[in-house]
């Protein structure tokens, strides 16, 4: 990458380390492409740092390739012979003679492909960390990977790495804000719209937006880099699925286009997919979440503001999303350098897309909405996607975003993305759906209105709606204050959008 922006409070939480004065253990996971190690180089300016990586898994790749690749890449930093080592002890020992008594930050990166081979990997590190590696004046050793699932059962759960680990850090693609600036400081000149389209279906991942060329439109660029037969990202998806499913990818792959069309609950998965009962769902469910690529959104008693046992699930990475939705189906014409509908943005119901898309994006996003709202996090009982279910005395509906004030208001969050004027005909889509929504006695609704297009007169003096809020307002900006004081509607202004 050539740019880095934002991971403030990342870069935080790893310089707290320093003033611990002694020697620290550390996790960074996050999906593929979200820029962890670039986050490790960044903190490790000005200190030593040692960075090795796992060879990516291939046929024929062994223990001993592993180790000999990590005794090249240990060598070649610090400038010395190279080395080879029987076992994974002689290796720890020997980076551990390198270590002096001074700052230094030492990255095992990909470490699932460095030690996944070998059963004596972790027990052989640990051993190794308690004996010499803890003993350091000021070493951070970071733990690095791509496979969260790796990491969370074989470091995060494991007994032997109990009270061992001083942090963890789950990296997220970058906020809303940082993405457009991200892009800006690429010298995109685009509109928020077309930034807009971007992030749409980049969702913030730093390498793909370091790929975009400033000099080319929001169409061209998506072309290029999804539809084109030459593209860099035309096998991401597969190579991202191989390397954390690979002995139950056609399970897997069942499940994400079950929710390439919405959230479900376990149960609609399950039939949809036509999966055995078990309890095996839950797990594959639990691996794509802790694999960063499905949301689980938990429903809660609006009456009581508790949370209930029911979840949904929902396919909450927008790259995966787009691959799997729009590039997929098209994946035999796109090798064959014979579609160019995605070109000029022409794609089969673009508008409903990137609808989908900017949902997704937003949804990942809940502090720049709270801010956008003028809301105090700590106001806020419940947030998530709704779904109210039918019954005999009530009519089902569902909600893109709900959230629950203390205040015992409900304020029901509308995401429309279209490069269109919005008439007055959202006003009747948005009345209904507030209408038959079903609310506990004392309790108020409002409505609020997320655009990228701009909204007639009449919907912009509307008294249905609580807020309306242009995105392009809110992004144009170089930055977006956070409210201090809750600014949430009271329960008389909630009552009032009904009227």
């Amino acid at each position: 990458m050539s740019l880095f922006l934002g991971r403030e409070v990342e870069l935080s939480r790893l310089s707290r380390l320093k003033r611990l004065k002694k020697s620290s253990l550390v996790v960074v996971k996050g999906r593929r492409r979200v820029g962890k190690s670039t986050l490790v180089q960044e903190f490790a300016k000005g200190k030593q740092l040692i960075s090795l990586s796992g060879l990516p898994p291939a046929p024929g790749i062994t223990k001993q390739n592993q180790r000999d690749e990590f005794g090249d890449q240990l060598c070649a930093q610090l400038g010395l012979p190279r080395a080879s080592f029987p076992t994974w002890s002689d290796a720890f020992r020997f980076l551990g003679s390198q270590i002096k008594d001074e700052e230094a930050v030492v990255l095992f990166d990909e470490i699932s492909w460095m030690g996944g081979l070998d059963p004596s990997f972790l027990s052989s590190l640990k051993t190794w960390w308690d004996q010499e590696g803890s003993k350091k004046q000021a070493l951070i050793l970071i733990l690095c990977g791509s496979i969260s699932i790796w990491i969370e059962k074989n470091i995060l759960c494991s007994t032997g790495f109990v009270g061992r680990i001083s942090l963890v850090i789950y990296l997220q693609p970058l906020s809303i804000q940082d993405s457009v600036s991200f892009l800006k400081k690429k010298g995109f000149s685009g509109s928020i719209y077309e930034i807009l389209k971007i992030l749409s279906v980049t969702g913030g991942i730093p390498w793909y937006l370091d790929l975009i060329d400033p000099k080319e439109n929001a169409d061209q660029n998506i072309y290029e880099l999804c539809f084109e037969q030459a593209s860099q990202l035309i096998n991401e998806f597969q190579t991202i699925f191989h390397d954390l499913f690979e002995r139950k990818g056609d399970i897997y792959r069942k499940i994400l286009n079950v929710l390439i069309d919405g959230m479900k609950t376990q149960k609609e998965i399950r039939e949809l997919a036509k999966l055995d009962e078990g309890g095996t769902l839950s797990d594959y469910l639990k691996n794509l979440t802790a694999s960063g690529f499905v949301s689980e959104h938990y429903q809660w008693s609006l009456k009581k503001g508790t949370v209930g046992k029911q979840k949904l699930y929902r396919l909450s990475d927008c790259f995966l999303r787009f691959q799997l939705k729009y590039v997929e189906p098209y994946r035999a014409l796109i090798e064959q350098g014979a579609y160019k509908k995605a070109a000029t943005g022409k794609l089969p119901g673009w508008d409903s897309i990137m609808g989908f898309q900017l949902e997704s994006l937003l949804l990942a996003n809940r502090e720049f909405l709270f801010q956008s709202l003028g809301l105090d996090p700590s106001s806020i009982i419940c947030d998530n996607p709704y779904i109210q279910s039918s019954t005999t005395r009530k009519r089902g509906c569902q909600i893109d975003y709900l959230i629950q004030t203390k205040m015992n208001t409900l304020i029901i969050c509308k995401f429309k993305f279209r490069k269109n004027e919005l008439n007055s005909s959202i006003l009747t889509e948005l009345k209904k759906k507030s209408e038959t929504l079903s609310v506990p006695r004392g309790f108020g609704k409002a409505i609020a209105l997320f655009h990228i297009g701009g909204v007639s007169e009449k919907v912009e003096e509307s008294p249905l709606l609580y807020r309306v809020i242009d995105l392009r307002d809110l992004l144009e900006e170089p930055s977006l204050p956070i409210c201090v004081e809750p600014k949430e509607p009271s329960l008389s202004q909630a009552r009032s959008s009904e009227s």
